[in-house]
């Protein structure tokens, strides 16, 4: 078997169906697609029992609800695939991606890694209720040292790595954008999905263990924000809500209220420290780094309503010492400035083109579906 494809689901039925098809309607026959129905009590065990007669699927239910890390593993130990794909329910596999994942396998020789880029599609009602879908070209802006360049060497990726203690990310934290081998996971330390963010952590430890990664400057998967995904949480300024549906945890020691997005990096990059601690020596988070985003992050969930005045001026005056200290590095941080500019110039835009740089309305298009067709029917933005 070349291809596992891994779709755990949280009630998703609402977007699960278009994610199956968009798998078993590729043009490359040599994968299993292994679906972990957790505890589901909406129309997702309907519609997976819809596809129960295709031989390329397996089927796993839990009895009750557990974490995204263990509905993770539970369908990777169902795998049997010498390559593992991830996807999520309101997820879509572009035509001929594992065709073209094939290809670059066999050009590369069986690399660990394939990285590659997606288009990103936000469904009707995914952020702060608005009724417009919205699209991105890329998901992710490759930097320039991603030109023209397919293997990744080590003392590159180890760079990358080392950059995410500066919250300087060069890389999707996306398990839908980066194809690994059975192999590779086999090697890696510490465990291969977990908490808080299973693909944020893992993703850093395949860079730091892996032995071949090869990056493919192709568009293969739309990676989907739906009402029901974290996204919809994080970008709706309600990131509480979204760790209680992933059953995770962002805390941390020293962790400030604001974003549980930045709280759990800093928690899965403590956790990476701790089982790569040679290759990450005297590499450490960059604290006054972490206190400005933070505060710019209470900046924002002002703006949009998360946070009123009278909790704002209370977060302030809860700093501590050290963190006003750290905060006064801002004044020479001109990413910090730019952030604010930004904040401040853009007041027309809507929330979810403020919070997601390069976001558009796609009006007329209500699902993801609609919007892969979009996409083979419009050639100039594919």
């Amino acid at each position: 078997m070349k291809f596992s494809i891994l779709l755990p689901t949280r009630n998703g039925g609402n977007f699960l169906d278009n994610c199956i098809r968009s798998i078993i309607e590729q043009d490359h026959d040599d994968f299993e697609l292994v679906i972990s129905d957790n505890a589901n009590t909406d129309a997702t065990p309907n519609i997976i029992e819809g596809f129960s007669n295709d031989y390329r699927i397996k089927i796993i239910r839990q009895d009750s609800p557990i974490s995204v890390s263990e509905n993770w593993t539970a369908a990777l130990q169902e795998s049997s695939g010498e390559y593992i794909l991830m996807m999520g329910d309101d997820d879509y596999l572009l035509p001929g991606a594992l065709r073209m994942l094939d290809d670059a396998i066999a050009r590369h020789g069986n690399p660990d890694c394939i990285l590659y880029n997606g288009f990103s599609f936000v469904s009707p009602n995914a952020i702060a209720g608005n009724p417009t879908s919205f699209w991105a070209r890329e998901h992710y802006h490759f930097g320039p040292d991603f030109d023209r360049k397919e293997v990744l060497e080590r003392t590159h990726r180890l760079s990358i790595v080392k950059d995410m203690f500066r919250f300087h990310q060069r890389i999707p934290l996306n398990m839908q954008t980066t194809l690994f081998s059975r192999r590779a996971i086999e090697k890696e330390c510490g465990g291969v999905f977990r908490a808080p963010f299973p693909d944020h952590y893992l993703l850093n430890a395949l860079l730091i263990a892996s032995e071949k990664w090869v990056y493919l400057p192709k568009r293969l998967v739309v990676v989907g924000v739906s009402p029901k995904s974290f996204g919809h949480y994080f970008y709706s300024q309600d990131a509480g809500a979204g760790l209680a549906y992933l059953g995770i945890s962002t805390s941390f020691p020293g962790a400030l209220p604001g974003s549980e997005l930045l709280n759990g990096t800093c928690a899965w990059l403590l956790d990476l420290k701790s089982h790569y601690s040679a290759e990450l020596e005297n590499v450490d988070i960059d604290w006054q780094g972490y206190v400005r985003r933070q505060v710019y992050t209470w900046l924002l969930q002002r703006r949009y309503g998360g946070i009123n005045t009278g909790q704002l001026l209370s977060r302030f005056a809860n700093l501590s010492w050290s963190n006003w200290v750290s905060l006064l590095a801002t004044f020479v941080d001109a990413s910090s400035w730019r952030r604010l500019g930004r904040l401040l110039r853009y007041r027309r835009q809507s929330q979810a083109e403020t919070l997601w740089n390069g976001l558009m309305p796609l009006p007329g298009v209500s699902n993801i579906r609609e919007f892969s067709n979009w996409l083979q029917q419009s050639p100039k933005d594919s």
